[in-house]
């Protein structure tokens, strides 16, 4: 036997590694990263950055999201939100049929517990629970501005104003929104959308003057009263529906309100005179089941959607919407002044939300509403 051929084990084999780099060193470094992450518990591994962006933001939170996903967020509340503008554009001619029909105490009283009732069955329907105790003040100032406040005194504004000027006199309610939104929510819109917001006002002040011969009456006041009380409704309106779902801000408001509105029927029927009409009835129905019920929960959720200040320009439509139904089922006469200041509120509209989409594109941030069931 030779002596290589007794050999049991082979000598071992040098290996040279090449000086490292800080490019291998940084690699190596990643590499047993890495390593490590992967014996890691899973409870503490971080998920791959599509996941992140995927997953779902909690309630109420703004959430970073790629250009596509926050135009189609974007698109969505709007047209939420233009829904709703549609189903208020309505409100007038149908509380001016209602009043064919019923004394205006009447009618709002009767609307709040009709809509009440609606919201109170669909809400026990689904079994909602109870909203959190820091919630109730909120609903509070919404039931008082949406549910008794703007149809109360809007009510008693169209014995003595048309529906078309009354309409034109709420066009001052995006930039009452806007404003009490800034203020409650810390929402800050360009100064393009302030420009464009205040020359809207303008236009409807200076038809409010000229409509009234260049003194406000009586039922001016009541409508800038409304502007005021709605204004705040819309607001935590909108901030709640960051929280909860826009069907149960609406829901619970109005449940809030039902032993008032319970209370006032039973006062207000007995001593305003009730002669039922098929306009007074359809107009009933409407205000409490679509402009109340399923008005405001379109917009409170395109308001959680794209933020209170941006949706409440879009209600710059309403007067033109509003005219437009006055004259086909009210055949009212419209003033040449009307159309014209109806118009160019759309003007402005379209300026709100140009700068409402610049700035959602500049801070790359799109609002995440309630998930809706």
């Amino acid at each position: 036997m030779r002596a290589q051929d007794s050999a049991t084990a082979s000598p071992p084999i040098a290996v040279v590694e090449p000086p490292a780099t800080p490019h291998t060193a940084s690699a190596a470094s990643r590499a047993g990263a890495s390593a490590a992450a992967a014996h890691e518990p899973t409870d503490h591994a971080v998920p791959p950055a599509h996941e992140c962006t995927a997953a779902s933001p909690p309630h109420g939170s703004a959430a970073a999201s790629s250009p596509a996903n926050g135009s189609a967020a974007g698109r969505s509340g709007t047209v939420l939100a233009g829904l709703g503008v549609v189903a208020f554009s309505l409100t007038f001619p149908a509380t001016a049929w209602g009043l064919e029909s019923f004394g205006p105490w009447s009618l709002v009283a009767l609307r709040s517990v009709l809509a009440a009732l609606v919201a109170g069955g669909v809400l026990l329907a689904a079994r909602v629970p109870l909203p959190a105790r820091r919630h109730w003040a909120g609903l509070a100032v919404v039931g008082g501005g949406v549910v008794v406040g703007f149809p109360l005194l809007t009510t008693l504004a169209l014995q003595t104003s048309t529906t078309s000027h009354a309409a034109v006199v709420v066009g001052l309610l995006p930039l009452t929104t806007a404003v009490l939104g800034s203020l409650r929510t810390g929402e800050r819109p360009s100064r393009l959308f302030w420009g464009a917001a205040l020359a809207g006002a303008a236009v409807v002040i200076v038809f409010t003057v000229r409509e009234s011969g260049g003194a406000l009456a009586a039922g001016d006041l009541y409508l800038f009263g409304a502007l005021l009380v709605c204004a705040a409704g819309y607001t935590e309106g909108g901030r709640l529906a960051r929280v909860m779902p826009g069907w149960q801000v609406i829901g619970w408001a109005l449940v809030l309100c039902l032993p008032l509105a319970v209370v006032g029927s039973l006062v207000a029927l007995p001593l305003e005179p009730v002669r039922l009409t098929a306009h007074g009835v359809v107009g009933l129905v409407w205000v409490a089941a679509g402009s109340t019920f399923l008005g405001l929960y379109v917009w409170y959720r395109g308001m959680a959607a794209i933020g209170v200040a941006r949706a409440s320009q879009l209600q710059l439509a309403q007067p033109l919407l509003t005219l437009v139904w006055s004259f086909l089922l009210l055949g009212e006469e419209i003033s040449a002044a009307a159309p014209v200041a109806a118009v160019a509120v759309l003007v402005c509209i379209a300026a709100t939300q140009r700068a409402g989409r610049r700035t959602a594109r500049t801070s790359g941030a799109v609002r995440t509403p309630a998930r809706q069931p």
